[in-house]
């Protein structure tokens, strides 16, 4: 399947914390990090969610709100994911940048933020930056 969205993770589902409506997913990715979803209970089980189980975790590049820098000292967000990694490649357009970061598992990142802002921040391939992400802006999928 081929998605339109740029960023393709694989992982598997490490916990899953169910409410009446929704289900919150934590999927493992590789090096260490930790993606969270949130899907509905109708999601969940339409999907056969279940930990242990295999997951594709979509996130659009325009959902992702850059940081400069680690994560360390960190103001308070309300995104649950923060995957903090290298800036490897910045793309500028008239407007916008697309922002490549390397993650330490070796996925990539891929974000679209203006160009402004990429200035703003500093932003050189070389240094370090987190990307934040909304669980709700995550998709999952699985091999049907």
């Amino acid at each position: 399947m081929n998605v339109s969205a740029r960023n393709v993770f694989k992982g598997k589902i490490s916990a899953l914390t169910e409410g009446l409506v929704n289900v919150e997913v934590a999927v493992d990715l590789s090096g260490g990090d930790t993606l969270v979803a949130i899907a509905t209970v109708e999601s969940l089980r339409g999907l056969g969610l279940q930990p242990g189980c295999e997951v594709m975790a979509w996130v659009k590049a325009p959902w992702i709100i850059l940081i400069s820098g680690g994560q360390a000292g960190t103001p308070g967000f309300s995104a649950r994911n923060r995957l903090t990694g290298t800036v490897r490649q910045l793309i500028r357009g008239a407007l916008n940048c697309e922002v490549t970061l390397s993650l330490a598992g070796g996925s990539l990142l891929h974000a679209v933020v203006s160009n402004e802002a990429v200035r703003d921040m500093g932003l050189q391939p070389g240094l370090p930056a987190t990307a934040m992400i909304k669980a709700s802006d995550v998709i999952l999928g699985v091999r049907g």
